[in-house]
This record gives structure tokens, sequence and C-alpha cells, in this order.
């Protein structure tokens, strides 16, 4: 068994316990929010995004989640700068070509705005510009890969919440509130073993 931490995190915190190297005013960590010793980030989630970041204590379970091998889904709700067209979504479905190559095919979806804490600070909007929240799951983990494929087809993001990692999420955990649980460790090897051979 391994330990595991779901930490909801606050817009400007970074997904690290220490800031190296500023030498301006302090950033806030992970630090500020936890305080258990032993617990490291699996996975990152950029200093300008909310939502899920996980921990644990295991190094077999870091990799099982932060792994992009492993292909476990994340899913995000973004609120994008216009309103995309059946084109523009079906593109992120298909997959799009970024600068680092072609994304694996997303799920996404219209979605109503959802209930969420306040930003601080709050999304800057243009008055004469809509927007349109979305959910997107993707099975990677590129840097800024989410921002990037929704302003690559047109539509830019404008607040990010990651929801879900695999069968964890936010439900019920308060903005900069975590909450602590043991997690099996299943890798890909020992699901295999375990299944029943054919007769």
């Amino acid at each position: 068994m391994a330990r595991v931490i779901l930490f909801n995190k606050p817009f400007g915190v970074m997904s690290q316990f220490t800031d190296k190297g500023n030498e301006g005013s302090p950033r806030a960590t992970l630090s500020d929010y936890i305080k258990e010793p032993g617990f490291y980030p699996a996975g990152r989630l950029d200093r300008d995004s909310e939502g899920l970041m996980i921990l644990t204590d295991n190094g077999k379970m870091q990799a099982m989640i932060s792994n992009p091998k492993f292909k476990k889904p994340k899913t995000y709700l973004i609120q994008v700068e216009g309103e995309p067209d059946d084109a523009a979504l079906d593109a992120l479905r298909k997959g799009v070509t970024l600068k680092d190559g072609l994304t694996r095919p997303a799920k996404v979806h219209r979605i109503d705005t959802p209930e969420l804490w306040d930003r601080d600070p709050p999304v800057r909007f243009r008055k004469s510009v809509p927007d349109c929240w979305l959910s997107l799951t993707i099975t990677e983990g590129r840097n800024r890969q989410v921002r990037r494929m929704a302003a690559h087809v047109g539509y830019p993001c404008l607040r990010l919440v990651r929801w879900s990692v695999g069968a964890w999420d936010l439900d019920g955990l308060k903005l900069g509130d975590y909450r602590q649980m043991e997690a099996d460790i299943i890798t890909p090897k020992a699901r295999s073993a375990n299944r029943k051979k054919p007769r």
C-alpha cells in the first residue's frame, strides 16, 4: 500500500515544495499548504492552473501516476475565449499537431458553467468576446498541453481546472485543502498476472 494525498491547488501556487532560484518576493509553494513529511508530487500542475494535484510517498505509485506511458486519463474543465464549433472539437478528438508532435485523441465536449470557487485573481474577460466551458480528457502530460491544444484550434484558455486523474477527483475537496488516503500499487504486470487464464 502507498499513501496518497489529493490536493486542490489554488491559482498561483507552485507544484513543488520550494521556490529555488527566485530572488524576488517568495511565491506560494506546496509547503504553504501541506505539512505531511515524505510526500512528493506525482506530476505537475502549472502555477497558473488550478485543481487536483496528487502526491505520494511511494516511487512506484509516483511513476504510475505521472509517466505518460501508463496513459492515465486526466480531465480538465477549461474556460476558453470564444465558442468552439464542431470542427474545433472534432480536431481535438482526432489529435492536433503541436510543436512537439501529434497529440493523442482527446475526449472533449461542451459543458454548462461549473460551480467552482472564485479564482484569485479573477479571470480577465473581454466584453465583446463570448466564452465557453469545455470538459477535456487527455492521456498525456506534455508541458502546458491543454492550453496549447485549445490555442491551436483557435480558442485560447482563460481558466484551467484539473478535475480528475484516473479514478481520483476533486469531489468534496475545497480550494487549498487536501485529503490523505491509502492506495494499492497495481502495475500492468501485476494486473496481468491476476487475470484468470482461459480454460
